[in-house]
């Protein structure tokens, strides 16, 4: 498909509307601190999350859901067991799944297991820039969670970290940068609150994966689940004092967010 922002734009709308309407199922392996948010924040969207993270159930489970999470932030070892299954599961069922690799490079068990995963080909991996300089072996890490390196500044290094996978690479930043390896599409909505939210990257992780059971075109419904995800959170600040009444405001705006809002604020390049 094409690939101009207005195109982009319209798929976003379209994306949008079949989430709302199809209601995909997302499994979500994900942290404990994070759970909560994640659920919810799928729930707004019209989606249903299923956080099945036992390693009996995963595999199988990952094979029915319509897509499927994998966040690195607590692996312990059930949860890493887990990942394994549910990854070996929807690969031979076609699911599309996404890899958020939190606080790799820095902590060695996660480095490893995010090595494993990405060879595994997942569709999209997301994460902040120092995230993915490391899981591309271009980097050390952050500082722990956060971010040390700017998107931009992992732009081609994430255009080949998505080569290599076959997939897509969404670089989470002030500026978000979203490519396949080909094409590069900057997303320049959000709002710093996102960052002093619990969960506000990770629950974006599941996002994606929702969005990707819209369509086999992974570039596109990445930049819907990104450019609907900003949106909402540009929606909830103008409600806002600050990080805590951002929260609840932002999963109202997740619940409300449409096709109208994101053509009126959108700005992709």
């Amino acid at each position: 498909m094409s690939r101009t922002p207005a195109d982009l734009l319209r798929a976003s709308r379209d994306a949008l509307a079949t989430v709302r309407t199809s209601a995909p199922l997302v499994q979500c392996i994900t942290n404990s601190v994070v759970v909560n948010t994640t659920a919810n924040a799928l729930l707004a969207l019209g989606a249903a999350p299923a956080m099945v993270d036992i390693p009996e159930e995963a595999g199988g489970f990952a094979a029915a859901a319509s897509g499927l999470l994998v966040n690195l932030g607590t692996p312990g070892a059930e949860h890493r067991a887990a990942m394994r299954a549910a990854v070996a599961g929807a690969t031979d069922a076609g699911t599309p799944w996404v890899l958020d690799p939190v606080a790799v490079g820095t902590l060695p068990v996660r480095t490893e297991l995010a090595a494993t995963l990405c060879a595994a080909g997942p569709d999209v991996v997301r994460g902040n820039a120092s995230e993915i300089l490391a899981v591309a072996g271009a980097g050390t890490g952050g500082r722990g969670v956060d971010a040390t390196d700017d998107a931009e500044s992992a732009a081609a290094t994430a255009a080949a970290l998505a080569r290599r996978t076959g997939g897509v690479v969404a670089v989470s930043g002030p500026v978000d940068v979203i490519t396949d390896g080909r094409d590069t599409v900057r997303v320049r909505n959000g709002h710093p609150h996102l960052t002093r939210m619990t969960g506000g990257g990770c629950a974006l992780g599941a996002v994606i994966a929702a969005f990707a059971a819209t369509g086999p075109d992974r570039l596109a419904s990445t930049v819907a689940a990104v450019l609907t995800y900003t949106v909402a959170a540009e929606l909830a600040a103008d409600h806002a004092n600050g990080p805590g009444s951002f929260a609840p405001a932002f999963l109202d705006a997740l619940s409300t967010v449409d096709g109208a809002a994101l053509e009126s604020r959108a700005v992709l390049a």
